[in-house]
């Protein structure tokens, strides 16, 4: 049997890559969620992979469905891992390995993919999303699950009780620790014991020691009306037979961590997610230091020159990465490389995608612009609410978003 890395205990990661991302239109228009940009060079599958590297998790299987083409050749290109030690980082398509049928959820996902279990043997298998922003260290949380015996500790981190309806809610037992309940987007779930005005919700990510976990997909395969999701099916079918756990992520500490950004996590399947989370980075003192080096965020982008800086560009409290071009004024902003911002031309507020041209002249403001978006000499998005509403899509809380290679009008 393989051991893990640096003699630990055998898991096998597994990143959940499949879904669809629809509240995340137009970003998800023409690839998976966790391929979409996040904070100028990563996709946000870097940071689960990172998560798992960084604790010596390195056997992972990304399983992928949705408009995968751009997440394979980024895992593929940039996660490259020492095949002499036989560890790697692979993305897997769905095979229809159980007949011709798509995954019909994540649970039936990773049933349709148990070969790779079989041919690992782990001890345990981490299944983690792969679409959130966070730092952790899954081995505290697999340390916990090794001695307490369980069959799937799921990590939960603490929210107000009035977002419960936002997430799958976990509901501790006395101890603190083992699970007596979970409900899936509850309205009015019971506050916790020391916090009644808050709740556990539900990360998405799992330890299962590998038995277990078998031995739920099998059960759950054969009932007619599960609708085969880990948060919406294993997790309570588990909980029913007294072998869940909860891992309390308030307690998980990575190393170079700030005490502002410990405990950080965000899930950006929506606009206004994905926008605030990109305004948490950039920040004099970030909600999120992208800038830890004792616990990086690794991915690749490309071989470009370092961003310039010409006719009198400016830009403030603003990430710009690297092949930029800067010769307007760039505030509040997070800038993919490539940009190119023209002679009296202003961003504010805004995330611009790879090789976005912003016009001599034209204003850009509050605005998600996907890769290879033209913004003309003298056009405006983010001045007109009503315009803006008419020509694109616009968030309920006014982020203003357009798809790849659009131009605006």
């Amino acid at each position: 049997m393989r051991r893990g890395g640096r003699g630990g205990p055998s898991v096998l990661g597994i990143v959940l890559a499949g879904g669809e991302g629809k509240r995340l239109m137009p970003l998800t228009a023409d690839r998976a969620k966790p391929a979409v940009t996040f904070g100028g060079t990563y996709r946000l599958v870097d940071f689960v992979l990172s998560n798992l590297v960084n604790a010596d998790i390195l056997r992972v299987c990304v399983l992928t469905q949705y408009k995968s083409h751009s997440l394979d050749r980024h895992i593929t290109t940039t996660w490259r891992m020492s095949s002499l030690l036989g560890n790697y980082v692979t993305p897997v398509p769905a095979q229809q390995r159980l007949g011709p049928r798509w995954y019909l959820g994540s649970a039936d996902a990773i049933l349709q993919s148990l070969n790779l279990i079989h041919d690992e043997q782990p001890e345990y298998v981490a299944v983690f999303g792969a679409d959130h922003v966070y730092r952790m260290d899954p081995r505290q949380m697999l340390a916990q699950h090794i001695e307490s015996g369980a069959g799937v500790t799921v990590a939960g981190i603490r929210v107000p009780r009035a977002e419960s309806s936002s997430f799958g809610v976990i509901s501790p037992g006395p101890d603190g620790q083992s699970v007596r309940g979970f409900l899936e987007k509850p309205a009015d779930p019971p506050g916790l014991a020391d916090d009644p005005e808050s709740v556990f919700a539900s990360m998405g990510n799992y330890v299962f020691t590998t038995k277990a976990l078998i031995e739920a997909l099998q059960r759950d395969a054969e009932e007619d009306g599960s609708v085969h999701d880990m948060g919406g099916s294993i997790l309570p079918a588990l909980t029913e037979r007294g072998e869940a756990q909860l891992y309390d992520f308030g307690d998980n500490h990575v190393p170079g961590e700030t005490a502002r950004d410990q405990g950080y996590w965000r899930d950006v399947g929506t606009l206004d997610a994905y926008y605030d989370a990109h305004m948490d980075l950039i920040a004099e003192r970030p909600a999120f230091n992208l800038f830890n080096r004792s616990w990086p965020v690794y991915t690749s982008s490309g071989q470009l020159s370092p961003a310039r800086f010409n006719a009198g560009g400016i830009a403030s409290e603003s990430i710009i990465s690297a092949g930029c071009l800067i010769r307007g004024q760039v505030t509040r902003s997070v800038l993919s490389p490539g940009v190119v911002v023209d002679p009296g031309a202003v961003v504010q507020g805004s995330v611009l995608h790879d090789n976005v041209k912003v016009g001599r002249g034209a204003v850009v403001r509050g605005a998600v612009l996907d890769k290879n978006v033209e913004v003309p000499p003298g056009a405006t998005i983010g001045v007109n609410p009503e315009r803006d509403s008419e020509l694109y899509t616009v968030s309920g809380g006014g982020v203003i978003a357009l798809g790849k290679g659009r131009r605006v009008l």
